[in-house]
């Protein structure tokens, strides 16, 4: 045992007992910041044009702050950009993230200095609660890899800019500086499988004992690993590789290509973090789900997903949400964010303490044919067949096919990346189409009424899903594929990489 594993046991189990308790008092933690969010909000020129002064409770809250997403938002962020102050957040922010739009292209979402520690102490306090759990402490003695976005940061009006995960590594702690990899210049480059390559040489005869970032690209990673090493598995690679720590997607659908390279399985470590804030975190490995992180900064509602796009959605806060219901959440927080729909959405597993899976994104869904078919649904269908069927996928998209060209009624359309191929493809599909019926009713009535037919899966070339991601620059980093599109953009660009 090192010297750095020795003293992160009982700073763990401080920090374990910390978070737990925390957990117990959610509603009254809650409470506190929705109040601090007024006061503070009240000195701002969002905070005046939305009368927080005179707000008294949480009812009057939501007849003032609407519910709002980047490009209602924007004209208050492009002063704040142009470096007025005191317009969503008393001050200027501390820096500016830099994320990928869908709508609005380039978004600059404000950190500050109120809520930057948040996004530091959570992914500590992730691996703590680890530690503190299953008593394994012996990874922060190697060296720790987390793939992620570039540290260089631009300018704007005086404020430092740059993806989330560049500006976090500039605050990672002293104490574990030299154990990070890759080199500061590694990092840097710009390219993703450059980045990557660099990535390999630097880290091949290393003792890595942690490995952190989005599944899709830390499979690139170990993909470029075995074939320096003339295919060796990745646990003779790194030997003492202990923890793999990961966020932004479901692992699920990666979980079996990515054991396989690893040659056994490890721990795993999920994280909810957003350039809005640092949502929640895994924080047992014997609990199923998410522990929502109630201290935070952040003050949080909800908004049924059947409800979403109604005119007048009923918001509520935590203390009245039910299990097992699909929820579109919506933050308020102390970098200025309010009423802020980040687009996600997640389901309560438990109320005590407060945990949540993350079913998907508000906007990648299909509902074509009023179906409403969402992210958590496609997964379940696709990788319970695969599971019973030793089948291994490597990523996967759905896409609505409303004219066939050859005809005949529409369809749901899957283009999928086997890892292993199914003995029979039409088989496999049939399993898949009666999985996704069993979790959804509104498409099984489409398909039992003659609206819909099966589904159509399309098995796609190696690498199809980076070269696409090549080709539309979004390689590598925080980028992501989306499972579901209720059009066609994606769909059809992924026509020529079908095999």
């Amino acid at each position: 045992m090192g010297i750095k594993s020795f003293f992160a046991k009982p700073f763990a189990a401080l920090i374990a007992s910390k978070v737990k308790r925390e957990a117990q008092q959610a509603l009254l933690y809650q409470e506190k910041i929705f109040n601090e969010l007024l006061e503070k909000g009240s000195l701002t020129l969002f905070g005046k044009d939305h009368s927080f002064k005179s707000i008294t409770s949480y009812d009057e809250y939501k007849k003032t702050v609407p519910i709002c997403d980047y490009e209602q938002l924007k004209q208050y962020i492009d002063r704040a950009l142009a470096g007025e102050e005191n317009i969503l957040w008393p001050g200027k922010p501390l820096y500016w993230s830099k994320t990928s739009g869908t709508t609005s292209g380039v978004k600059y979402i404000p950190l500050t200095k109120d809520s930057i520690p948040y996004h530091i102490n959570s992914a500590r306090n992730a691996l703590l609660c680890y530690i503190a759990e299953t008593g394994n402490a012996d990874f922060v003695d190697g060296k720790l890899i987390f793939l992620s976005g570039s540290p260089v940061l631009e300018e704007k009006n005086g404020i430092p800019v740059g993806r989330l995960s560049g500006i976090v590594n500039h605050h990672i702690p002293q104490y574990l500086r030299k154990n990070q990899m890759p080199s500061y210049a590694t990092n840097c480059i710009d390219d993703w499988e450059q980045k990557v390559d660099a990535i390999v040489e630097e880290t091949f005869t290393q003792n890595m004992t942690l490995i952190s970032g989005i599944p899709p690209w830390v499979q690139m990673y170990f993909d470029k690993l075995i074939a320096k090493s003339g295919g060796q598995k990745v646990k003779n690679i790194f030997p003492n590789f202990k923890l793999f720590v990961y966020g932004g997607v479901n692992f699920e659908p990666y979980r079996a290509k990515i054991e396989e390279s690893i040659g056994r399985r490890i721990d795993t470590l999920e994280t909810y973090p957003a350039s809005e804030g640092f949502i929640a975190y895994q924080d047992s490995q014997k609990e199923k789900g998410l522990l929502l992180l109630t201290n935070n900064g952040i003050f949080y509602e909800f908004i049924l997903v059947d409800e979403f796009f109604n005119e007048q959605p009923t918001r509520v806060s935590l203390k009245d949400i039910e299990l097992n219901k699909n929820y579109a959440i919506i933050l308020n927080t102390n970098a200025g964010l309010f009423g802020y729909n980040i687009g996600d959405t997640v389901k309560f597993i438990s109320k005590d303490p407060y945990r949540i899976l993350v079913t998907g994104r508000i906007k990648h869904y299909i509902s074509a044919f009023g179906e409403h078919v969402i992210g958590e649904e496609v997964e379940h269908a696709l990788l319970s067949v695969a599971k019973q069927e030793g089948i291994e996928i490597v990523e996967f998209t759905v896409a609505p096919q409303v004219t066939p060209k050859e005809g005949g009624l529409p369809y749901h359309e899957w283009f999928v990346e086997f890892g292993t191929m199914p003995k029979n493809m039409e088989e496999f599909s049939l399993k898949v189409d009666t999985a996704l019926q069993q979790k959804n009713i509104y498409y099984k009535d489409l398909i039992t009424g003659n609206i819909l037919r099966h589904l159509a899966l399309r098995s796609v070339q190696k690498n199809a899903f980076i070269e696409y991601m090549k080709s539309e620059g979004k390689l590598g980093g925080q980028n992501k594929v989306p499972r579901l599109s209720n059009d066609r953009k994606i769909a059809d660009k992924l026509n020529r990489f079908i095999s």
